[in-house]
């Protein structure tokens, strides 16, 4: 008895000693044993889903479909109203270049119908425009009809005479005849322009972050079911009808599907302290609803139930986020793109983000268009800008966070029909909070034979620690895949997508051969030439390795990389963590090509499925039509497989050809220098004011300076010479380097834009902001308000601030005036 008891204490000691050496070295385990569900009928009731070609718009309780086949498709904001109509065109090719499929873009009650009964559909307003524009480019479009919209605008898009005639968001007879009006037009406007029409208007959402309210008050799903009931009666007839389903919401499922969302900040929020560590950065495995959505006045939070049969779609997935007047975070690119891998191992079937493309307000006329205190708005933003520091941003600069992005985008549009059915599954161990880092954060989502392994080690604001022995044991009904075979040091910041028994498709054999797993992340994929192309990127600080099947022939190797059989395959091996191109050719017409991020973040995919760019350069198509955008004259650019390009300008083959074939393009450099004159010193700082306290907000917020306090602020007078004539530039970038409390610039009596000081250099691009930007040139005043030493908002980037002897930071350092170079080509494929 003494040994067997004995036995077992040694056992049971190993068994500890074992648990521990796994957590010590990040084994982590997922069963995905479980068999799937199949997907069942939505509840609700939705419109015509057959366009004139015959195409059909499904949805099912697990994912949306595009003639009968899975479908995973990326959305992004872009509201019309805010950017100039004559640039909406290059805007939207500059979306579909970063793998966006659908527009959303919420229709904006104040901008269209700010005096009762006189709408304006014109101009920047021009929503049939917008959506025809869309259309010729193959974009869909998801029109947020409101009436409410939220979007940081004045009373959530209530024109103000709305709110003086009585109650809204609610079934209130003068309500619903004001909001029958606004909808009715909407529907003129979008006449021929919807999916059954042969239109891009594939779906619509109602209402915004609208919480439940309590039966027979109209209020609610009441209040929901009879807004649909309005919209199509108005002609709205769509495939798909969505609310927000965030905060308590208003979900009635017969009707509409929910959908969700997160951010990386939440500068709605009435404390002045560090928000690090929130949610969006964990897997999703409970409840589809994020912590941190900004919802005005809400009531908590639907459980999980409530969504049941509904796939999990979003449209509110943070491209970055708005400043308030008292939270002003400051995003790098890695807090925005290291969000949607986390949303996808979570499950998401719609990768829907607020904002894509951020803007301006227009202009109105008595009253100002942006959220204000003032104004009984919950927060103050910018009069002007709504820039949202998003991936492309209110003049249509491009962030670094938009080319990784992109990456993901591009895997979604060719790998989405393989994802969407995919169950996830979650690990064994899952940390505690959103802040715990001790458990390393993965994923999977599979189909019981083939899957994807999520990673992320990144979270915002926090330091992460390196995974000393990382490995994800995958284990399958029919068996058990390790990602890696050998444990690897997983580095802090690394977050990405590994594939896991993915058939690797020839065109030129029948079976596939099976890619057992990468530690490199997919994101494309091109047949061309008889030759079925898999593109990949290393990792920062990862290896790559690529584990191939039983009866994988590796026919030609290009780069630093071993190949050694196993039992299972050929394992390839790339030396050096983050290798500089690499290709693999194996039997069959399949060849594997491994970038490094930096690398891929370079690649650009055309309209032609197998059309690739490679360059440093931002760039968009339009056809065989390239347009390539810089602030260096000296243009590089390389071009997948056999096709030639052409050009007004000079260009040249470099002769540096891998898997791109590489040109060289050297437009005139022009110098362009503003003369900077400081008019006036600051005076002191006026007292802040405080707003109203809420019941979900109960601090009083400082609210942003009235107009009248710039009489004293400190005021440089910017002269921008005209643009050479003949220079080959699409726009000039004004950066202006300041620190204050907030800023203006203004030609004339006109406002041009403003600023919340965040840290972060202010861009104005003078195409959108200036008429006639070219011939002339113009004189600008920039106005800063002083910020004094005891300010009470969070500034994130508050360490960079210098305050003066009397305690005021109001200082210019740099106005710059950067060409923005534009280089159109013409490719034509040589196959």
């Amino acid at each position: 008895m003494r040994k067997i008891w004995m036995r077992t204490v040694v056992i049971a000691g190993l068994a500890v000693v074992v648990g521990m050496r796994a957590r010590a070295q990040n084994v982590i385990a997922i069963d995905a044993t479980a068999p799937m569900v199949a997907p069942q009928p939505v509840a609700a009731k939705l419109g015509s889903s057959r366009n004139p070609r015959g195409q059909v718009i499904g949805i099912n309780s697990q994912y949306l479909t595009l003639d009968g086949k899975p479908w995973l498709p990326v959305m992004g904001e872009f509201e019309y109203s805010r950017y100039p109509e004559a640039e909406w065109e290059q805007e939207i090719l500059k979306m579909k270049a970063a793998g966006v499929q659908v527009i959303e873009t919420y229709i904006i009650w104040n901008h269209h119908e700010e005096v009762e009964g006189q709408f304006d559909w014109t101009a920047r307003r021009d929503l049939r425009k917008f959506v025809e524009l869309c259309g010729k480019h193959g974009m869909d479009v998801y029109p947020r009809i409101g009436p409410w919209v939220h979007g940081e605008v004045r009373h959530g898009g209530f024109p103000d005479w709305v709110l003086k005639n009585g109650p809204v968001r609610q079934n209130d007879l003068v309500y619903l005849k004001e909001v029958q009006s606004f909808y009715a037009q909407i529907g003129a406007q979008l006449k021929g322009e919807l999916w059954k029409d042969g239109g891009p208007v594939i779906g619509i959402q109602l209402e915004n972050e609208y919480p439940e309210g309590p039966a027979g008050s109209g209020r609610g799903t009441e209040h929901i079911r009879k807004l649909k009931e309005m919209a199509i009666a108005d002609g709205l007839d769509v495939p798909l009808y969505t609310v927000t389903g965030w905060d308590g919401a208003a979900v009635p499922l017969d009707e509409v599907l929910p959908t969700f969302g997160g951010y990386p900040d939440a500068p709605w929020q009435g404390t002045n302290k560090s928000l690090y560590g929130n949610e969006i950065y964990a897997f999703r495995f409970r409840n589809r609803v994020a912590g941190n959505m900004g919802a005005v006045g809400g009531g908590g939070q639907n459980p999980a139930a409530s969504y049941k049969n509904t796939p999990f779609l979003t449209a509110e997935v943070g491209g970055g986020g708005q400043d308030t007047y008292f939270r002003r975070p400051a995003f790098d690119a890695d807090d925005i793109a290291a969000i949607a891998p986390v949303m996808l191992g979570s499950g998401v079937n719609l990768l829907g983000y607020y904002m894509f493309h951020g803007g301006v307000n227009p202009d109105s006329g008595s009253i100002t268009l942006e959220e204000s205190q003032r104004a009984d708005d919950a927060t103050d933003v910018p009069e002007k800008s709504y820039d949202f520091q998003s991936p492309l941003g209110a003049f249509g600069q491009e962030r670094e966070s938009l080319r990784k992005m992109k990456l993901v985008h591009y895997f979604l549009n060719d790998f989405g029909a393989e994802l969407a059915p995919m169950t996830t599954r979650a690990p064994a161990e899952v940390p505690s909070g959103p802040k715990d880092t001790s458990v390393a954060r993965v994923a999977a989502r599979t189909n019981g034979e083939a899957g994807f392994v999520f990673v992320n080690n990144y979270v915002r604001g926090l330091t992460m620690p390196e995974r000393k022995g990382f490995q994800v044991e995958l284990k399958l009904p029919k068996e058990m895949v390790k990602v890696p075979e050998e444990p690897i040091d997983l580095p802090a910041g690394a977050y990405g997508i590994w594939p896991v028994n993915l058939p690797l498709r020839g065109v030129a054999i029948e079976k596939p051969v099976t890619l057992r797993y990468s530690t490199a992340q997919l994101f494309k994929r091109v047949e061309t030439g008889g030759q079925a192309y898999y593109f990949f990127f290393a990792l920062p600080g990862v290896s790559a390795e690529f584990a191939l099947g039983a009866g994988a022939k590796v026919t030609g190797l290009s780069g630093p990389v071993k190949t050694s059989r196993t039992e299972s395959g050929v394992m390839l091996r790339v030396r050096g963590a983050g290798a500089s191109e690499v290709e693999v050719k194996l039997d069959g017409g399949v060849r594997l090509v491994l970038l490094s991020e930096a690398e891929a973040e370079q690649v650009w995919r055309g309209d032609d499925p197998s059309m690739l760019l490679a360059t440093k350069s931002n760039a968009f198509f339009d056809g065989a039509r390239w347009t390539l955008q810089s602030d260096d004259p000296t243009m590089k650019f390389g071009i997948f497989g056999k096709v030639k390009a052409s050009a007004e300008q000079k260009i040249a083959k470099d002769g540096k050809d891998g898997v791109f074939v590489e040109y060289d393009a050297v437009l005139p450099k022009i110098e362009l220098k503003a003369t900077v004159t400081k008019v006036q010193e600051a005076k002191p700082h006026e007292p802040w004011a405080l707003g109203p306290k809420l019941s979900w907000r109960p601090n009083a917020l400082p609210i942003k300076p009235e107009v009248s306090e710039f009489a004293g602020a400190a005021a440089w007078r910017i002269e921008v010479p005209p643009v050479p004539a003949g220079a080959e530039v699409s726009d000039v970038w004004l950066k202006i380097d300041y620190q204050g409390d907030e800023a203006r610039l203004s030609e004339g009596k006109r406002l041009i834009d403003d600023d919340f000081w965040n840290g972060l250099t202010w861009t104005v691009g003078l195409k959108e902001a200036l008429p006639d930007w070219r011939s002339a040139g113009r004189t600008l005043e920039l106005r800063v308000l002083p910020l004094p030493k005891t300010y009470p908002m969070y500034l994130e980037k508050a360490d960079a601030l210098h305050f003066d002897a009397e305690g005021a930071a109001y200082t210019l350092s740099r106005v710059n005036l950067i060409p923005q170079y534009q280089l159109v080509l013409n490719v034509a494929d040589q196959r």
